[in-house]
């Protein structure tokens, strides 16, 4: 169905899909989640219109790139040329720049009653990046018994040497409402990446015991730090959600080796329809600026090669 129209004059689509218990819409534009419902609870932040998600959106449910997180200084040098890239986060680039990936229309390749895949070609020199990027997305719902997964797998190939992250920038909140302060998080990280005022990397692979980045054992999001995280964990394994009053669980596993955990704390309910804290984010996904950081893994991408991930986001009762 169509959910709107850009002043392009473009349509944008709206997927609905469903397997058991679960139930999701997808949009065209941004490949965005709009609604994840785990047996009749929407455990997502959704946007009711196009405009408002062209106006009034923070990422919410998108897919973000060509690069997810941060790049310092809106460059970075790739085989001894510098390429820039705006600048929208302060010095900043952040999530593909001005125009990323996220306010993008995505072609629908393939789907079914619980599946469907979409697919972006990227052009050389889109917001600065080099080499015609071909992306898709295929979610996946898989209906079990008490809950299911939403799976999410990524592919891209490109023309020329690049750098790419992508990553879905859904807000969970499993009560379906309030703040998320309340949920018990685990994430299996023996580590995590400082950060300067500018929310980059220092460079340094810091353990987090004996810090209030230390979710080895559960911690309520808003037990310390005032809830304020905005920061990519070096992942070991595994990460779990629980919503103690309604007793839903989210366990995420990923391909990927690190983990933006943002508590959704600078959601400001004016600009967007969403006060602080009204859902967390657990991105999973290549470092913040690993195209200036050569200690990261790396993100670069050449011509011939093929770079998948798979991110697969389980609920239980």
């Amino acid at each position: 169905m169509i959910f709107g129209t850009l002043p392009s004059g473009q349509d944008v689509e709206r997927v609905e899909l469903s397997s058991g218990a679960l139930r999701a819409a997808v949009l065209t534009y941004g490949a965005i989640i709009q609604s994840l419902e785990v047996g009749g609870r929407d455990v997502v932040l959704g946007l009711d219109t196009l405009e408002d998600y062209r106006t009034r959106s923070r990422y919410f449910g998108a897919v973000v790139g060509r690069y997810g997180n941060r790049i310092a200084g809106g460059r970075f040098t790739l085989d001894g040329v510098e390429h820039r890239l705006p600048v929208n986060n302060g010095p900043n680039s952040l999530h593909g720049g001005v125009e990323g990936f996220d306010r993008k229309v995505w072609t629908i390749t393939g789907r079914d009653a619980a599946s469907v895949t979409l697919e972006l070609v990227s052009p050389d020199g889109d917001q600065g990046y080099p080499g015609t990027l071909t992306a898709s997305v295929t979610y996946t719902l898989e209906g079990a018994a008490g809950g299911g997964a939403l799976r999410i797998d990524y592919a891209m190939e490109t023309d020329a040497p690049t750098v790419v992250n992508l990553t879905n920038h859904s807000y969970f909140n499993l009560a379906g409402g309030g703040d998320v302060l309340g949920h018990v998080v685990s994430i299996d990280a023996g580590h995590y990446l400082p950060v300067d005022a500018d929310k980059i990397p220092t460079g340094e692979v810091a353990p987090v015991k004996g810090t209030v980045f230390d979710f080895t054992e559960p911690h309520a999001v808003g037990e310390r730090f005032e809830g304020a995280y905005d920061h990519c964990f070096v992942l070991d394994g595994g990460m779990r959600v629980v919503e103690p009053g309604g007793g839903l669980t989210m366990d995420v596993t990923t391909t990927e080796p690190g983990v933006q955990f943002y508590a959704g704390g600078m959601l400001d309910g004016e600009a967007t329809p969403y006060g602080p804290f009204a859902g967390l984010c657990l991105e999973t996904q290549h470092f913040p600026d690993s195209p200036n950081q050569p200690q990261f893994p790396s993100t670069v991408l050449r011509p011939g090669e093929r770079r998948t991930s798979t991110t697969t986001y389980a609920f239980r009762t």
